[in-house]
């Protein structure tokens, strides 16, 4: 009796034990980065631009790895910069070709309508934060929506597998 208590207490904790795998979100690291204040911005780096030259981007964003499993996922955030504010939304592309909606104005991007999941709001220089977010399978893009930021490099593409 005493035995097949001790098996089923072993069952029952690996059941858990996998149950917490499953549930285990992927961890991504992500640097937001510049050439620093005093690099004049280019401009004209957009995603969904054909024809993009991004060596030419004066400050960008790296995800590692930029791929992950469906499921929870974490972004640690790291501002790398020394001197300019930055920060991190998430984006669903339905059509990863096509741009997100832009307003020239603002010069941003229109985060109700380009499909906001989260985001790490403005960190200061060498600030870190984190998001944890339930992804679908597709294509995103991670942004820093900061007036400028985009257009002149600060994105990266991203890819949920299932």
């Amino acid at each position: 009796m005493r035995r097949m208590a001790g098996s089923a207490a072993l069952a029952f904790a690996a059941m858990m034990t996998m149950a917490g795998a499953a549930q285990a979100a992927s961890t991504v690291q992500v640097s937001l980065w510049d050439k620093g204040s005093d690099t004049p911005m280019v401009t004209g780096l957009a995603y969904g631009t054909p024809n993009l030259d991004m060596s030419k981007a004066t400050m960008g964003i790296t995800a590692t790895p930029a791929v992950a499993k469906a499921g929870k996922v974490t972004f640690k955030v790291k501002n790398s910069s020394k001197d300019t504010i930055h920060e991190m939304i998430v984006m669903y592309r339905a059509n990863s070709k096509d741009p997100l909606p832009y307003i020239a104005d603002e010069n941003r991007v229109d985060e109700d309508k380009a499909g906001d999941k989260g985001e790490v709001s403005e960190l200061d220089p060498g600030a870190s934060g984190s998001l944890t977010v339930d992804l679908k399978p597709g294509k995103y893009v991670l942004i820093c929506n900061v007036p400028g930021h985009f257009v002149s490099g600060m994105w990266t593409e991203f890819t949920v597998n299932p």
